[in-house]
């Protein structure tokens, strides 16, 4: 599917299509919380690709800016995850996926790749 362009000011607000806003690179970002506790586990970014097959599979695949690849969370690591829901904020151009996770969503084996806490003395990990 391609997805029809977004609309301009209060109609893209209100629109009940699915009309992503995706940046100059062709991206839109995506954050994954866990569904059952809603803990933010990741920020990872989507082509039209990834969030078609997303939304399609019910497995989460994502656009990795580096390998300029498509990446379906947990092929090489087994940590998949699996939607829950999908939700975009008011002009389309974040995804929040709910997800069920296996395994960590963090590549340092982490359950969050959110573990640090930034304080006025430097960072903390959690």
């Amino acid at each position: 599917m391609i997805f029809a362009p977004p609309f301009s000011g209060s109609q893209q607000d209100e629109t009940v299509e699915l009309r992503p806003k995706f940046d100059a690179d062709g991206l839109v970002a995506a954050i994954a919380q866990d569904a059952d506790t809603g803990e933010v586990l990741m920020l990872a970014w989507m082509n039209p690709e990834a969030l078609q097959l997303t939304i399609d599979t019910g497995r989460v695949v994502y656009w990795s800016r580096s390998r300029k690849a498509l990446w379906r969370k947990g092929d090489t690591s087994g940590h998949e995850q699996h939607v829950a829901e999908i939700r975009v904020d008011c002009d389309q151009d974040v995804v929040l996926l709910k997800v069920r996770q296996t395994g960590a969503a963090c590549h340092t084996g982490r359950h969050s790749c959110f573990y640090r806490i930034a304080t006025p003395a430097g960072l903390t990990k959690t």
